[in-house]
């Protein structure tokens, strides 16, 4: 049984600045397309087979599901101090695997998911899905993303994990540790190692070298998936990418 964990809670538990703009309780209950980021996101998520569960992790999680249509069924849970602790949480409650995404990944797709799922390489712990900056740019050629820059390319972040595995937790307790060494970069180094910062700072290293000296710092097997979706890499932090998310879904909307 695969179950889905959707993050809907504030960064350290404070008001996210987005929803107290817009006199919202969560920035899951921003509007894309007439409705609740959540609310996208859910029906998403249900449209992928193999996914057995879903849970939605916040502050006052039954509230938001309750403000939320189209979340009937829905398990809610309080987030933890930290998203790694939270994670972790629902780890040791559910089991892996666990499939991670965000609230605010308003274009998300079933076919997503599903390609995460069906491409996750059997013998990983620890799958994420990434996008190239070929894909990412050829769709959205003015979108500004935080890219990752490896020998072989720069691929971004899609809000996608797959913990396939128990050894997984190896992983959330090597992040809890970052996080909790945030504000002191000489420990984060330590943390990541010589090696892997040498590699990835020269440039010299390609993302599957990278991706065999962190799994050894954190034990576990660490993969990624290459998703060949623009959308995926776009995700609502700032007003900017709302107003991006919100143009796509009106302009694919009038098309149909």
């Amino acid at each position: 049984m695969t179950t889905a964990i959707v993050l809907a809670g504030s960064r350290g538990g404070r008001p996210d600045p987005m929803a107290v703009a817009a006199g919202l309780s969560h920035k899951a209950l921003l509007a894309v397309g007439g409705e609740p980021m959540l609310s996208r996101v859910i029906r998403a998520v249900r449209g992928c087979p193999g996914i057995d569960r879903i849970v939605v992790c916040a502050d006052g999680a039954e509230n938001l599901l309750a403000n939320c249509p189209g979340t009937e069924g829905v398990l809610g849970r309080p987030q933890s101090p930290s998203p790694s602790l939270s994670v972790a949480a629902m780890l040791a409650e559910f089991g892996a695997p666990l499939l991670i995404t965000t609230a605010d990944h308003a274009l998300l797709t079933p076919e997503m998911l599903a390609h995460l799922l069906h491409h996750a390489p059997a013998g990983a712990d620890v799958a994420a899905g990434v996008a190239t900056e070929a894909v990412v740019m050829a769709a959205f050629p003015d979108t500004r993303r935080t890219w990752l820059r490896f020998r072989d390319g720069r691929v971004s972040g899609c809000n996608l994990f797959l913990l396939r595995t128990p050894h997984a937790d190896g992983v959330l307790r090597f992040w809890r540790r970052v996080e909790e060494s945030r504000k002191r970069p000489v420990r984060i180094a330590r943390l990541i190692g010589l090696r892997a910062l040498f590699l990835y700072a020269t440039g010299l290293g390609t993302l599957p070298a990278m991706l065999r000296v962190l799994g050894r710092r954190v034990g576990a097997k660490l993969a990624v998936v290459t998703l060949p979706f623009a959308d995926a890499a776009i995700d609502v932090d700032k007003p900017g990418d709302l107003a991006l998310v919100r143009r796509i879904v009106t302009e694919r909307d009038r098309k149909r």
